[in-house]
């Protein structure tokens, strides 16, 4: 029977004395006179084999970021990672042996040009930095998931291949269907508002598809969206007490999955408040200095209002309700004391917009009056709109652009140094 393999984290826990198979890549090897120094990496960390003249594995030592399994016994040493390093090793190579890779994997950092990370991809995703950066994701995934399953919510998978634009206005990528035009999604919105029909609470976590051109470093043209809708609410407030709950449970598993990620990037995890700060768009206008009649809030107010928020509430985080109705999206519920101003909000995060929300309309004839008052053709909607004759609950929801969370959370200046593979207006490789 094989040996059973031992990944590189667990190394520490081996009695030295006893025999150990790794697999993994080849992440550094340095020749001396009658030694060869090799450092093994797999997903959980890195091992040091010491390989010397009339071992085995003399001579079969392959290139760097070849996989391999190496075998060998469990030596004590207090200069090897963990306090245990390989001897006596024997090394098979699992492939071909590896191209010299466009970056030196091996370095703590990785100083390349961005074009030069997002070429190699492939590769450079592999340096325990970058790696870093998608584990904070994955766990921040977990956590999202985990939450919202806890309050009783479905996920729910939408179609990607829709009829019509979700948001008038955005500019959307066409495909031929089979002969008649059709559009890859916006967003779930439109589905999620109706299975909040028959489950009440709905999430999805899926690409989403923006041909906005827009050639910016917190823009992208395919991102992941973690959509959210829940039913029976009385307002928006109750939207945004679920958002907290959500991304406090994010940051709750970024602490518990991703905590050597943390450490490795040097990063500060943010404190969710019990309660987020929240200003009326109005107030928000004002803190920054802006024109009443804005429609929006621009980067630089955003950034503004971030300082403030951490200021005067030591929060990296502020939201902001009450967005004009006429700049917010015709779903959007109008404020029933001042239809002037949307049930709407944003949560900016570290000086940045992260989430858009709102409590949406949920009556067939508001939505008809609205289309109309848009200028907006109904034919379009239809399916949509129809929905809304049979029986959909007052309900709100919101969306986290994943890239955006984890480029705030790393403080990244470029939101393609988060993103696997990314797509934008120059980019549709690798």
């Amino acid at each position: 029977m094989a040996l059973q393999r031992t990944h590189c984290s667990d190394l520490t826990h081996v009695v030295p004395g006893e025999p150990v198979r790794l697999q993994g890549w080849v992440h550094r090897r340095r020749e001396l006179a009658a030694l060869i120094f090799l450092v093994v990496r797999d997903r959980t960390g890195l091992a040091q084999v010491v390989v010397r003249e009339g071992d085995p594995a003399w001579g079969a030592v392959p290139p760097e970021e070849t996989p391999i399994e190496v075998s060998g016994t469990a030596t004590a040493n207090a200069q090897a990672p963990g306090g245990i390093e390989l001897t006596a090793a024997t090394v098979v190579a699992l492939g071909e042996p590896a191209d010299t890779p466009p970056v030196e994997l091996w370095r703590p950092g990785l100083n390349a040009a961005l074009p030069t990370l997002l070429d190699h991809a492939a590769t450079t995703w592999r340096h325990p930095l970058q790696r870093a950066r998608w584990e904070l994701a994955a766990a921040s995934l977990h956590g999202f998931r985990a939450t919202l399953d806890a309050g009783g919510f479905t996920e729910v998978h939408s179609p990607k291949l829709v009829e019509s634009a979700t948001e008038s206005g955005a500019n959307v990528f066409e495909v031929d269907y089979f002969g008649r035009p059709a559009y890859l999604a916006q967003s779930p919105q439109f589905y999620k508002q109706v299975l909040v029909g028959v489950f009440e609470r709905v999430y999805e976590v899926g690409p989403v598809f923006r041909a906005e051109p827009h050639d910016t470093v917190r823009h992208l043209a395919q991102y992941v969206s973690l959509d959210v809708e829940l039913g029976f609410i009385e307002s928006h407030r109750e939207v945004i007490a679920c958002l907290r709950d959500v991304v406090a449970g994010m940051v709750a598993a970024v602490h518990e999955r991703a905590a050597s990620a943390v450490e490795r990037l040097g990063i500060t995890v943010p404190a969710v408040p019990e309660e987020i700060p929240v200003l009326h768009f109005r107030d928000a206008l004002r803190l920054v200095g802006a024109p009443d009649d804005e429609p929006d809030l621009a980067p630089a107010h955003e950034r503004a209002l971030g300082a403030w928020a951490m200021e005067t509430h030591g929060s990296d985080f502020v939201v902001v309700e009450g967005y004009p109705t006429a700049s917010r999206a015709f779903y959007s519920h109008p404020d029933p004391e001042d239809p002037h101003w949307s049930r709407s909000f944003d949560l900016i995060f570290r000086g940045t917009e992260l989430v858009s929300g709102a409590q949406r309309l949920h009556r067939y004839a508001d939505y008809v009056r609205v289309l109309e008052q848009r200028g907006y053709d109904y034919a379009p909607f239809a399916s949509y709109v129809e929905s809304f004759r049979r029986g959909i609950p007052p309900h709100g929801g919101f969306a986290i652009g994943l890239e955006r969370w984890v480029s705030r959370l790393v403080e990244a200046p470029n939101i393609r140094e988060v993103t696997l593979f990314p797509r934008d207006l120059h980019r549709l490789a690798p």
